[in-house]
């Protein structure tokens, strides 16, 4: 994968829709604004009719190719937000790497309950299939 796809991926919200949210659901970005301080709110459904919340965000630090830092604990207008299930700071890292690009993200949470709540809701099983649809999306 090339950086610069993933970052395209990462910062298009047309691209972006096409692999946030684990499939079979469907993505629908409400408002996108890829860069510090701006936020993206986005909705999923089940039948591609009738979409229902899904985040509400705020980017923290967008720099070019390189990091992206996101969060729900603020919301797109940078309130601050209660976000159910449980708030999460999410820092992506893209670097060259001899078979492409090395992608890196790590989800900070407020302490070791919201963490464990996260685990136990498919943090990382969630991760790795939306992952795996930017990985294809970016391939094709």
């Amino acid at each position: 994968m090339l950086r610069a796809a993933v970052w395209n991926a990462w910062t298009q919200p047309d691209l972006f829709a096409q692999w946030w949210i684990p499939k079979p659901y469907l993505c629908q970005v409400e408002s996108f604004d890829a860069q510090a301080g701006g936020g993206f709110v986005t909705q999923m459904s089940e039948d591609g009719k009738s979409f229902v919340p899904h985040m509400d965000a705020a980017f923290l630090a967008v720099d070019a190719e390189e990091r992206i830092v996101f969060t729900n604990a603020v919301d797109s207008t940078l309130r601050p937000a209660n976000p159910v299930p449980v708030s999460v700071t999410g820092e992506v890292t893209l670097t060259d790497h001899v078979e492409g690009t090395l992608y890196r993200i790590v989800a900070r949470h407020a302490d070791t309950a919201a963490r464990a709540q996260h685990d136990e809701l498919g943090l990382l099983e969630g991760w790795s299939l939306v992952t795996a649809q930017l990985a294809e999306l970016i391939e094709d």
